[in-house]
């Protein structure tokens, strides 16, 4: 696959850590209509897609995973994604993940893509960033 892992992935900063463990904040100051917990087995792939107003915040609970984003006009970028890390994608960014182990996901999302409206703003790519 020939991805490093990435310095662009935030790392979110410990807020508080005393003898009963750690808190750590996510996100600060951000609304979302959505919060998600997405499992994705070993070799399984999601996304594929953008879109057009969503903003989503994810963050890797457990395992290891390989994104593919692109922004219009920009060259494809490819990182190794492991248990805490945080990704943003932002509205129009394309953008699809390959599990290279069982993983689970947080995933925040601020948009018509929430719930039952999923498809509402999910636009599909003909060409896949990632081959399932």
């Amino acid at each position: 696959m020939g991805a490093e892992r990435s310095p662009e992935l935030e790392h979110p900063v410990v807020a508080v850590q005393d003898e009963r463990g750690t808190i750590i904040d996510l996100v600060q100051g951000e609304s979302f209509d959505a919060a998600s917990v997405i499992s994705t087995r070993a070799g399984g792939v999601r996304g594929n897609h953008y879109h057009n107003d969503t903003f989503q915040v994810i963050y890797l609970l457990a395992g290891r995973l390989r994104l593919v984003t692109q922004m219009p006009g920009q060259s494809v970028l490819t990182r190794i994604v492991e248990a805490g890390d945080l990704i943003r994608t932002p509205p129009v960014e394309r953008h699809a993940v390959q599990a290279l182990e069982d993983c689970t996901m947080l995933v925040l999302t601020r948009g018509p893509r929430a719930g039952r409206d999923y498809e509402s703003d999910t636009l599909r790519l003909v060409e896949p960033l990632i081959e399932r």
